[in-house]
């Protein structure tokens, strides 16, 4: 069965699908465990969340590995896969979810949550606060979704392909990401069981390899790097 019908079927009607049957998707697809079980709607297991982490930090951390270009991410995505993981001393925040009205606003806000993020915490992806909370608060007909699928699927780790099946969108090979590819979050899943401390480091580590300068100002990345994106080309 192809992936995008496999992940269409299983946002429409996932409930009945077995914890068992999530973790087998999980190595087929190459996709998050805690976010297929956000698609086929059951709660994610407190294991699979993030630890408690300060969220000024976490802003901090995704802004500034925007900065970092396809072959810096990499390295970064292997430097964070190089941390030890430290057993959480407390139990993971639940985040409040969203107040989605339908299925895939459900979803999203959800997949957002998994990263540890809030809205406030997501790196700049060339949509708007309040455009971002109408997307996990309702996903009514529109004729912008494709673009704003295009701008978030990126920073989650999602291909286009598997994003629009999951919110039962037409895709088509014209589409494209917007800022940010599946590589940025690439390593904000990587970085999910990290400390507050240690996404310092990773922070750290970022603006080393991007050599970002700090101007004592928030510099969004103008264009982002999709353009350049190696599985594009």
């Amino acid at each position: 069965m192809e992936r995008a019908t496999i992940l269409s079927s299983l946002a429409a009607s996932g409930t009945d699908t077995s914890p068992q049957r999530l973790t087998e998707l999980t190595a087929e697809l190459g996709l998050p465990l805690a976010d297929l079980y956000a698609v086929a709607g059951h709660p994610v297991p407190p294991e699979l969340l993030p630890p408690q982490r300060d969220a000024k930090v976490l802003y901090q951390f995704s802004y500034r590995v925007s900065h970092c270009d396809h072959a810096q991410l990499v390295a970064l995505e292997e430097f964070v896969r190089s941390l030890p993981r430290i057993a959480a001393t407390e139990p993971p925040v639940r985040p409040e979810p969203f107040p989605a009205q339908t299925g895939f606003a459900a979803t999203l806000g959800a997949m957002i949550h998994n990263r540890g993020f809030g809205l406030r915490e997501l790196p700049f992806m060339g949509l708007s606060r309040s455009t971002l909370h109408s997307m996990v608060e309702s996903w009514e007909p529109s004729p912008h979704h494709e673009y704003r699928l295009c701008a978030i699927a990126g920073p989650l780790g999602w291909t286009l392909p598997d994003l629009f099946a999951v919110a039962d969108e037409p895709y088509s090979e014209k589409f494209r990401p917007v800022m940010h590819c599946h590589h940025l979050g690439r390593v904000f899943t990587a970085a999910v069981h990290l400390t507050t401390a240690q996404l310092i480091e990773t922070a750290t580590e970022a603006d080393r390899l991007s050599a970002r300068q700090d101007e004592g100002v928030w510099q969004p990345v103008s264009d982002g790097f999709a353009t350049e994106c190696p599985d594009l080309i």
